[in-house]
């Protein structure tokens, strides 16, 4: 049982629905850990925005997580905040927006995430140099990488250190790197950066378009750490939201499974935490048991889902996980 004072509140207070759901999956993502199991941590929409890097910067250090599946939006994200948050502009009223009001927040290169703007010259473009010269780097020396690899080295070398406008210790990002954490990034490209790499490609700057591994290699690359890593202990998934950051790393199971023939270990468990309604047709809204159907969890395995908003849900399971 954890004793601290949140996961005391939780427990006393989160008693039926939704809440007792959240209670449910916490204690189960600690059971997973306390067996000798890791998990693997979804992040969909703006949670980088959403600065959730304030709690999930610990669980990663605290070794709560064995790798991440994020959307491009969400790598970079965490990274913009890391050294423009001093220059991002909240709108509380932003639901009275009108479409002037957002052409003028166009015009002052603030580009809106519900209620906050990311600056675009102190955060977009500053990480847009910085990068450049790592893909050219690496092009030249005939080397390719990840994603979150050119974000590690920016990290790791210091190149934008001086700019930091947080506490490190508040970014998942440097905590992600400082483990050496793999991050699969499906569909990098409908993200800032991976606009900015194809405008490169086009223009010439960067001529190799390969020289950032992106889809099929990202799959084999998911599959060889799940086949390594699920020998030895048995693998969670914890999905913040939906989309391709959850629909990709669960097909990991099946695909090795069915498509390789290969005897592989299903996920041990099973959380999302989606404010999609339930409903046919919708897999972001699909019920956990009809991923049994596609042979991605099995009869037995531990499944929640917790109907609420992630930005809520999301630290308070992990202060649980914490003992906070």
């Amino acid at each position: 049982m954890n004793t601290g004072p949140i996961s005391q509140f939780i427990t006393h207070h989160y008693r039926h629905f939704n809440a007792a759901s959240l209670v449910d999956a916490s204690k189960a993502y600690v059971s997973l850990l306390d067996s000798g199991g890791q998990m693997l941590v979804t992040l969909a929409g703006a949670m980088s925005t959403a600065e959730l890097g304030v709690s999930l910067a610990e669980m990663i250090r605290q070794g709560n997580v064995g790798a991440i599946c994020c959307t491009g939006a969400n790598l970079e994200e965490d990274l913009f905040n890391l050294v423009a948050h001093d220059h991002y502009v909240r709108i509380p009223n932003y639901r009275e927006l009108t479409g002037k009001d957002e052409e003028a927040l166009l015009q002052k290169h603030l580009n809106r995430v519900t209620d906050t703007c990311i600056p675009e010259e102190e955060a977009i473009r500053r990480i847009e140099r910085q990068i450049l010269q790592c893909w050219q780097r690496a092009e030249a020396a005939g080397k390719r990488y990840f994603p979150y690899e050119y974000l590690y080295q920016i990290i790791r070398e210091g190149m934008v250190a001086e700019s930091y406008q947080i506490d490190p210790k508040d970014s998942w990002l440097v905590a992600a790197a400082e483990r050496d954490l793999p991050i699969f990034t499906p569909g990098w490209e409908d993200s800032t950066l991976g606009n900015v790499y194809t405008a490169a490609c086009m223009s010439g700057k960067v001529k190799d378009v390969h020289t950032v591994k992106v889809g099929i290699e990202l799959m084999i690359s998911l599959a060889d750490w799940y086949r390594k890593e699920s020998a030895g202990s048995p693998i969670g998934f914890f999905q913040i939201g939906g989309g391709i950051a959850g629909d990709f790393p669960i097909c990991v199971v099946p695909m090795l499974e069915q498509d390789m023939q290969e005897s592989t270990p299903l996920w041990a468990y099973f959380c999302q935490i989606s404010d999609s309604t339930t409903s046919y047709g919708s897999y972001s809204g699909a019920v956990p048991n009809e991923k049994i159907t596609w042979g991605k969890l099995g009869v037995d395995t531990p499944k929640f889902i917790i109907e609420s908003d992630a930005t809520i849900v999301a630290p308070l399971v992990f202060a649980y996980v914490l003992g906070w």
